[in-house]
């Protein structure tokens, strides 16, 4: 438990706010143009095959250089190692939450946790449409009757629409998640959003990121001791009984097992 005074953990925290906020107006002084989707491609073609070997310095030390502030992290604040991976070599980098409306409340806690201790920008990432503007136009419970236009309508859409901003985006899948993503590579041209796409812990298991988060105090969300090791928005997202596949608690009973966005 944290010895430190009311005052002085709120010194600490503002401290940390002019920390951001300096880095963030340093930024706004350096940023470049986006390069050309051709040139964007040729690179991502290029690096394929320089990372198979795993190295995950290496391959972040490669993304800070190559990318730079024009890299996004896309967290669902399942955990927070992924931005703690990422933020040893590009500190304060823009990690984005997609903010759909239906998390859990510990999901926003984590998040809120995340902001207010650790080097990185959280960018909150939201639909066009409120879930009342939602239910209005497409009736209330989406989730339960279409979960692939519900998810297409406060994920993908507004995701697409965030990462036309940057150059590369990092995310946390890992090719132990499911078999769908067993042969995951650690970098790759992505299509869909037209920039290039890092997974640097393709090749880790969810033993190594609990034993990440240990040695290094990284924040979890509380849900990952209760049952839930893989989570999503509340409606859609159930607990996992021991033995059963990580994610089978995601849309269960239903013949959905991806949001859509690594697909």
């Amino acid at each position: 438990m944290s010895t430190l005074s009311l005052a002085e953990r709120r010194e600490r925290q503002l401290a940390h706010e002019r920390e951001r906020a300096a880095h963030l107006a340093q930024r706004g002084g350096r940023v470049r143009d986006r390069r050309t989707t051709p040139e964007l491609r040729a690179i991502a073609l290029e690096s394929e095959g320089k990372f198979a070997d795993g190295d995950t310095d290496a391959l972040l030390a490669w993304v800070a250089e190559e990318f730079g502030d024009l890299t996004a992290v896309a967290c669902s604040m399942a955990d927070a190692v992924l931005p703690h991976v990422v933020a040893r070599h590009i500190p304060w980098v823009d990690t984005l939450f997609l903010e759909t409306g239906y998390h859990f409340a510990e999901t926003l806690g984590t998040r809120d946790a995340v902001e207010s201790s650790m080097q990185l920008t959280i960018v909150d990432v939201q639909s066009r449409q409120s879930v009342a503007e939602q239910d209005a136009r497409y009736g209330e419970r989406l989730y339960e009757r279409d979960p692939a236009l519900c998810c297409q309508l406060r994920k993908v859409e507004p995701l697409t629409e965030t990462l036309g901003g940057y150059e590369a985006w990092i995310t946390g899948v890992r090719r132990d998640d499911s078999p769908l993503r067993a042969d995951t590579p650690f970098v790759t041209w992505d299509e869909k959003n037209g920039l290039v796409k890092i997974n640097p812990l393709a090749d880790w298991t969810l033993d190594q990121v609990l034993a990440y988060a240990a040695e290094h105090d990284v924040i979890l969300n509380p849900l990952l001791n209760d049952g839930y090791p893989s989570i999503g928005c509340a409606p859609c997202t159930r607990r996992v009984a021991p033995g059963e596949d990580p994610r089978a608690g995601r849309w269960a009973g239903l013949d959905k097992s991806e949001c859509g966005l690594h697909t």
